[in-house]
Formats: C-alpha cells, sequence, structure tokens
C-alpha cells in the first residue's frame, strides 16, 4: 500500500524541484521518496497552478465524493426498492 505524505511535504518538495536545479532523483534522495513520486506530484503541481492542462487536485476530490455518495444513493435506492417489495406483497388482497 502506498505511503501517504501531507500536503506541505508534498509541497515543499515541489518547490525544491522548481527551484533548486536538482534532478529529480537527487530531491527523492534526499527527501527520502521515490523519483516517481517526485514526478507525479510535480505534475500534479503543474496541473493544479495551471501550467498544463488537466484534471485538478480539487477537481479530483469533489468528482470522488460525489462517486462515494452515488454509490451511497445507489445502495439506498435498493433498499427501499426491496422494502417496497416485502410490503406489498403483505398488502396484496388475499
Amino acid at each position: 500500500m502506498p505511503k501517504h505524505y501531507p500536503p506541505e511535504f508534498k509541497r515543499d518538495v515541489v518547490a525544491v524541484a522548481r527551484t533548486s536545479g536538482l534532478t529529480q532523483e537527487e530531491i527523492a534522495r534526499d527527501f527520502g521518496i521515490s523519483t516517481h513520486s517526485v514526478q507525479r506530484w510535480v505534475k500534479q503541481a503543474d496541473v493544479d497552478d495551471g501550467i498544463t492542462e488537466g484534471t485538478t487536485t480539487a477537481a479530483q476530490d469533489e468528482l470522488n465524493a460525489l462517486k462515494r455518495r452515488n454509490r451511497v444513493l445507489e445502495q439506498e435506492v435498493e433498499i427501499l426498492r426491496r422494502a417496497t417489495a416485502y410490503f406489498a406483497k403483505d398488502a396484496a388482497p388475499k
């Protein structure tokens, strides 16, 4: 499972990557993280700052929240559908 780093740490790594002139490999070694993490964080920071095109972190977070909410609502609808069928069976004229 990937390790989660705080946003402040990621911002510091991106700032060093943008201003220091060091290679991403050197930055990764200095911070004790993988080179791939540095690459992803810099790329995402470029998108968030409007430098390149793509889905921003805020938009992705909102999309994930909406997907979660949709899943909950679908489960609630299924429960109500089953409850309706159950009570309709008992209410049918005999």
